[in-house]
């Protein structure tokens, strides 16, 4: 199995990238904590586990959900 995404993953963008915690966090906006328990719940981007120590969430996946957010509340994303 090819370590390389499909061309057709709607994913597969030349600009995604991994976003590791500091960014994360000021993207999202929220703590560590809430992002772990809305993860739990279904209403964050579950993260990757790169390393022993070292999680990350694709960027993609972060801005898919500052849109779903938006839109949830109304709001028309920029």
């Amino acid at each position: 199995m090819s370590c390389l995404a499909s061309d057709n993953n709607t994913n597969n963008d030349r600009n995604d990238r991994f976003v590791l915690e500091p960014e994360c966090r000021t993207l999202s906006g929220l703590s560590r904590q809430r992002r772990w328990k809305m993860e739990s719940e279904g209403r964050f981007p579950h993260r990757i586990k790169l390393g022993e120590r070292i999680n990350a969430w694709r960027l993609s996946e972060l801005h898919q959900w500052m849109d779903q957010v938006t839109k949830e509340r109304g709001v028309k994303p920029e």
